[in-house]
This record gives structure tokens, C-alpha cells and sequence, in this order.
């Protein structure tokens, strides 16, 4: 299966945290899962990094090396995902969190985050969040 996950799935996972839940864990974990991660994500986490909003256990520019690690697949931003965030009603007002959305719909992945909000999103697809 093919998973995008969420901004803070990520961190979470990095972490260790026990806010993360053991079926996200375990799908991450599993190497016959494809997980991806937006570029829109690394971007996010720059920002929080930078305003003192989020601490790291290392400098913000190792990251990529624990995305290695993981096995985690960066996905860029493509035309076709601002065509699909254009089209969304604003159940989010978040535009990370909209084209994170955008990207799962276009790229047919289960989103993997803790958020309800992305639910309406998914109706009528084959796209799924889980948690």
C-alpha cells in the first residue's frame, strides 16, 4: 500500500512519541507499505524550526538523513496537486494541510494523520485517512 503521512505522523514517529498510534507505527514500520512524505511537510517543519515553534533533536538540515533512514519517499509539489487543492472546499483553512489533502487525492494514497478535518475531503474516493 501507498501512504502519504501528515506533518506531525512524522514527528511523531522521529520522536518516538507516544502520540503516534501503534497502527501508524506499524505501518510506517512495515516495509511492504510505500511511505511518502510532502515536501510541503519539510517545508512546514522548516518554518516551525526556524520561528522557535518546534525543537529537534538535531540541526533541521540533518533531517533528510532520518527521511533516509525510514525510507520515506519526499513527493514535490506537481501542477496536478494545485489543479486538485483549487477544486477543495474549505473544510481546511491550513494550505499545508490542503495540499498535503490535494497530494493524497491526486497520488491516490491513504493519508496517515490524526486529523478528522481531512475526512471530508476523502468522500466519494478511494483515499482514505488512518490512524
Amino acid at each position: 500500500m501507498r501512504y502519504l503521512i501528515d506533518t506531525h505522523t512524522f514527528i511523531w514517529f522521529l520522536k518516538g512519541s507516544e502520540d503516534l498510534s501503534e497502527g501508524s507505527r506499524k505501518i510506517i514500520e512495515n516495509e511492504k507499505n510505500e511511505i511518502f512524505i510532502s515536501i510541503v511537510s519539510l517545508w512546514e517543519i522548516s518554518i516551525k524550526v526556524a520561528l522557535g515553534k518546534l525543537k529537534m533533536r538535531a540541526p533541521y538540515e540533518t533531517l533528510i538523513s532520518e527521511v533516509y533512514k525510514a525510507n520515506i519517499i519526499i513527493i514535490s509539489i506537481d501542477f496536478s496537486h494545485t489543479v486538485v487543492q483549487s477544486k477543495l472546499p474549505f473544510f481546511h483553512k491550513d494550505p499545508f494541510d490542503r495540499l498535503i489533502a490535494s497530494q493524497a487525492l491526486a497520488e491516490n494514497m491513504h493519508l496517515e494523520s490524526n486529523d478528522s478535518a481531512f475526512d471530508d475531503y476523502f468522500i466519494g474516493s478511494e483515499v482514505r485517512r488512518v490512524w
